[in-house]
C-alpha cells in the first residue's frame, strides 16, 4: 500500500498480486475450517455463508493467479498463515480483519492497474472487490457490528 500507484511497474504489480493470492489461499482455508467448526444456533447462518465464501475465494484465487501469469510471473503456492481459535467470535473477528485488509489492498490494485493502463485487469479486480465487501458485511453482521470505514486506511 505504500507504493505510489502512479509509479508502479508490471513486475511490482505481480508481486503485490502474489501477496493478494496468498491472502486468498488463507481465506479459502479459513472459511473451509471455520464453516465446519462454528457451533451453536447463533452461528449456523454465518457457517453456511462461510461455505459460500470459501467457493468465492477459490474463484478469486483462480482469477488472481491468471492475472499474475498474464503479467509474466509465477503465481505463489504459499498461503498467508491462518489463525484459529476455540472462540467462535474470535474466528469471525480474524475473518473480518482479513477481509478488511483484502478490501483495502484490492482498492489499491484497481488504481495501480489503471495507472498501468490495464483497465480490463482493473475491472476483474473490481468484480472481486464487490464480493469481498459482501463478505465484510456478512461478517460484521454476524458480529453485531457496523462494517468498518476503510477509507481512512487508503494509501
Amino acid at each position: 500500500m505504500a507504493d505510489d500507484h502512479n509509479k508502479i511497474s508490471r513486475k511490482r504489480l505481480a508481486e503485490l498480486l502474489n501477496e493478494d493470492l496468498a491472502r486468498e489461499y488463507q481465506a479459502i482455508i479459513a472459511y473451509v475450517v471455520y464453516s465446519q467448526v462454528l457451533k451453536g444456533a447463533p452461528y449456523m447462518n454465518i457457517a453456511d455463508q462461510l461455505k459460500v465464501h470459501a467457493k468465492q475465494e477459490l474463484d478469486h484465487a483462480l482469477k488472481i493467479a491468471r492475472l499474475i501469469d498474464y503479467l509474466g510471473e509465477m503465481p505463489t503456492v504459499t498461503p498467508k498463515q491462518v489463525k484459529v481459535s476455540e472462540d467462535a467470535k474470535q474466528m469471525l473477528r480474524f475473518d473480518l480483519d482479513n477481509e478488511n485488509d483484502t478490501v483495502v489492498n484490492y482498492r489499491e490494485r484497481v488504481r495501480q492497474c489503471e495507472a498501468l493502463g490495464e483497465f480490463a485487469m482493473a475491472e476483474q479486480i473490481r468484480e472481486i472487490l464487490v464480493q469481498e465487501q459482501d463478505h465484510q458485511i456478512d461478517l460484521a453482521t454476524a458480529l453485531g457490528e457496523e462494517v468498518p470505514d476503510l477509507t481512512k486506511r487508503q494509501s
